[in-house]
């Protein structure tokens, strides 16, 4: 017993992290599970049978295709316009020193704090009173304003963290101010614009609060599932989440991977 204590204190923290990611991830288990049902009614929260017909068929209810299309459409946009807006707002306020700087770094916290229907409802009385017809472009602009201030939170993190002297050693080898940042800066940033970008994308294909404010007769993908739990649940809404959970797991291990590949290279 007493060298179980021991092996239980030695290890509590791994433990704890492997139950928490079990904790974390036991919602796309269901997910998946239920994929591979075939239930007899127009809900899909009870097993059943086991069946690949949802797979076989994943766009065969109306309209899910295309509200998936049309929210990696706007995720994808989104994403490009935030990184861009967010990069330089980040580069501005860590390399440059203008006036109201602190306020404008306490302003770019507050989407981030203030609650989505807040925001939402703001965006759709700007607007509105601007007499812009709600639709695809209304949410792309509420998607950017959404995700920017995430970007430039990522990647002022990583621009804080670089080290000045590599630019200025790159000047000292006659390096010009557009080949120092391509070659120097951007790579050395690159991971917090990456960071940046990836959580724009997640935030903005999964939104639903800001989007069913501003969307008029748009739907998107979170918008189709909201509308699909009041008829019923059709089993290819499990298929696209475990679709795209899976991508996001590949991902992610294809970027472990080339860092450890970059990482056992030789410098």
């Amino acid at each position: 017993m007493a060298a179980l204590f021991r092996w239980l204190r030695r290890n509590v923290v791994v433990i704890a992290g492997l139950l928490t990611l079990a904790y974390l991830l036991l919602p796309n288990i269901v997910v998946t599970v239920f994929s591979f049902n075939k239930p007899k009614g127009r809900f899909n929260y009870s097993w059943q049978e086991f069946s690949l017909d949802a797979w076989k068929d994943p766009c065969g209810v109306a309209d899910m295709c295309g509200s998936l299309s049309l929210s990696l459409q706007i995720a994808t946009w989104a994403t490009i316009g935030a990184t861009v807006l967010g990069t330089m707002i980040a580069f501005a306020l860590v390399r440059y020193r203008f006036r109201a700087r602190g306020a404008i770094n306490s302003l770019i916290f507050l989407p981030m704090a203030m609650p989505e229907v807040v925001m939402a409802a703001s965006l759709l009385t700007l607007f509105l009173n601007m007499g812009a017809q709600l639709g695809f472009w209304t949410v792309l602009i509420a998607h950017i304003m959404f995700c920017l201030s995430f970007v430039v939170t990522a990647v002022k993190a990583r621009v804080m963290s670089m080290d000045p002297r590599l630019e200025q050693a790159a000047q000292d080898l006659y390096a010009g101010p557009v080949q120092t940042f391509l070659r120097v800066t951007l790579p050395i940033a690159a991971p917090g614009i990456a960071a940046g970008a990836l959580l724009a994308f997640a935030l903005s294909f999964d939104d639903f609060i800001i989007t069913n404010f501003n969307a008029g007769s748009t739907v998107t993908f979170p918008m189709f599932v909201w509308g699909s739990a009041q008829r019923g649940t059709p089993v290819q809404i499990n298929v696209i989440g475990t679709a795209m959970f899976l991508v996001a797991v590949l991902l992610v291990l294809a970027g472990m991977l080339a860092g450890k590949r970059r990482n056992k290279q030789p410098r």
